[in-house]
């Protein structure tokens, strides 16, 4: 069976909220998880929360820093969540990644290293984590 984030078009498994996102599936069967129409759309969402809110709003820059807010200690183990992340894309828990605009590469890499931690490897769609990507405008 494929893990939970994939079966919803939700590699990041973001938690359900009174958030309206674009490209959720009319119907909400999880009780936990919002659920997308498609991939795209689940990464979307994912780099608005990462690009947008925690980037711009929030001055999160590292891994550490988004990391510690995405899956906090009450909830995960979040050490080892951070020294998965940093190790897959080889860029130091404390290194600022850089502006979205300027360095979108490593905002990827972050997106793509948290969905291998969420839902493993296996089901990983490369194509629609850059559609969601440039959908959700980090500039």
């Amino acid at each position: 069976m494929e893990p939970r984030g994939i079966r919803n078009n939700n590699p990041l498994n973001i938690r359900r909220s009174k958030d309206k996102w674009q490209g959720l599936r009319t119907l909400q069967e999880d009780k936990e998880f919002f659920q997308f129409a498609e991939m795209k759309w689940g990464w979307r969402a994912a780099f608005v929360i990462l690009c947008r809110t925690y980037y711009k709003k929030y001055g999160l820059k590292t891994i550490s820093d988004i990391i510690y807010r995405w899956a906090p200690p009450k909830e995960n183990n979040t050490a080892a969540y951070i020294r998965r992340v940093s190790d897959y894309i080889s860029i130091g828990p404390d290194r600022e990644l850089g502006d979205p605009a300027t360095h979108p590469t490593q905002w990827m890499m972050l997106g793509i290293a948290m969905a291998v931690v969420e839902c493993g490897t296996a089901s990983q769609d490369y194509l629609s984590m850059l559609k969601g990507y440039s959908l959700a405008l980090c500039e």
